[in-house]
């Protein structure tokens, strides 16, 4: 029955994904679906918790004032409903719960962060996974298959030029006799 669960958890565990650490700020692009309709939502905020690893179970909590009000949301890492995750900032912090930002408001609240560009995270089923490998395979495939023919054309190559040459050296031999000749008739003289 356990086996039964974990492969089933595996396979709906999301690829790609980084490891999420507490004091980053993050920009969650959430799917959301109105009706007949489907919109993505974005949520930018600081990561006051994560939850359970990175496992199929594993959550982060982020946390973002919106007109003074503090708003939290809990996201499961592996939903579905997640469309991509971008990591903006990044804070040097020494506790596993930043609970106290709760209480902190304005300035206060504010962390000495380092800027992250261009880390942007989309999920990958493995089916995706296996078709970007598949593709690297059929690249690094053509590209053997191409220097084969580069070296098979090379020794074709060769063995037409010395062929020439094969024909050439009688003609340059049998020249080669008749002066020989003309200078032994010469010095003979």
């Amino acid at each position: 029955m356990d086996s039964a669960l974990a492969l089933i958890a595996q396979s709906s565990l999301k690829q790609g994904l980084p490891t999420f650490k507490v004091g980053q700020t993050v920009r969650v692009h959430q799917k959301i679906k109105e009706g007949g309709k489907e919109r993505v939502q974005v949520f930018e905020g600081l990561i006051i918790q994560t939850n359970k690893g990175t496992g199929i179970s594993g959550t982060v909590t982020i946390r973002k004032i919106v007109d003074g009000i503090g708003v939290e949301r809990i996201y499961s890492i592996h939903s579905p409903n997640i469309a991509k995750i971008e990591i903006t900032k990044e804070a040097r912090v020494r506790r596993s719960k930043l609970y106290y930002m709760r209480d902190l408001t304005g300035k206060s609240a504010r962390m000495r962060t380092t800027i992250l560009e261009g880390q942007v995270f989309e999920p990958k089923s493995a089916a995706q996974i296996q078709a970007e490998k598949d593709a690297v395979e059929a690249e690094k495939q053509a590209q053997k298959d191409a220097a084969e023919a580069k070296k098979a054309a090379e020794k074709v190559q060769d063995a037409a030029s010395e062929k020439e040459v094969q024909n050439d050296a009688p003609a340059d031999e049998s020249g080669k006799d008749e002066n020989n000749a003309v200078e032994a008739e010469k010095k003979s003289e």
